[in-house]
């Protein structure tokens, strides 16, 4: 496996930070090295919030992401434009259709648009929209299964929130389905 390299990045309550935990807490239960690097703008609500997540087979000499992140999950039209900048050529640009409305300044990147919010609606709760942007990150990059991350949040939920638990698998299904159905 070569080094995935994420940035999870949008508004504080979007669900940035718990997207890249998962992330994270994915890869340590699956054995491979990983670092989760969180960053908050100075709001409590509605700031900037983002995060480095890298996953590996290897040591990880640094958490920052510098010019090499191999995607990058947008919630929102400033975080697009803040980190596009960080991708590699080729790099997967995972964009919230629902707040974006204008493309990447880069012609160079894999663009794949999610309705992660109107989805999350759809489903009932606009908290999920996180979890469907990280069901098509998972079905497009292949980095885990949903099977994975779904018992990965099985134990970050624990017991006081399994009620939450249908709802999220549910979103994490509709992300991947989503990209799923886009590629084919």
């Amino acid at each position: 496996m070569s080094d995935a390299k994420v940035i999870c990045a949008g508004f504080g309550g979007q669900g940035v930070m718990s997207m890249g935990r998962l992330i994270a807490y994915t890869g340590m239960l699956e054995g491979k090295e990983v670092s989760w690097l969180p960053s908050y703008g100075p709001e409590m609500r509605g700031g900037t919030a983002n995060c480095h997540v890298i996953v590996s087979d290897h040591p990880i000499g640094s958490p920052v992401i510098a010019r090499d992140a191999t995607a990058l999950i947008a919630m929102n039209l400033p975080s697009m434009r803040k980190f596009e900048i960080d991708l590699l050529p080729g790099a997967l640009l995972l964009v919230n259709k629902s707040l974006i409305d204008a493309p990447p300044d880069r012609d160079d990147l894999r663009v794949v648009e999610v309705p992660a919010n109107q989805t999350a609606l759809d489903l009932g709760n606009a908290k999920v929209a996180n979890m469907v942007m990280l069901g098509a990150y998972l079905a497009d990059s292949g980095l885990f299964s949903l099977e994975s991350v779904f018992g990965a949040l099985k134990k970050v939920f624990g017991p006081k929130k399994e009620t939450l638990l249908p709802l999220n698998r549910t979103a994490l299904e509709e992300g991947a389905r989503i990209v799923a159905h886009a590629a084919g």
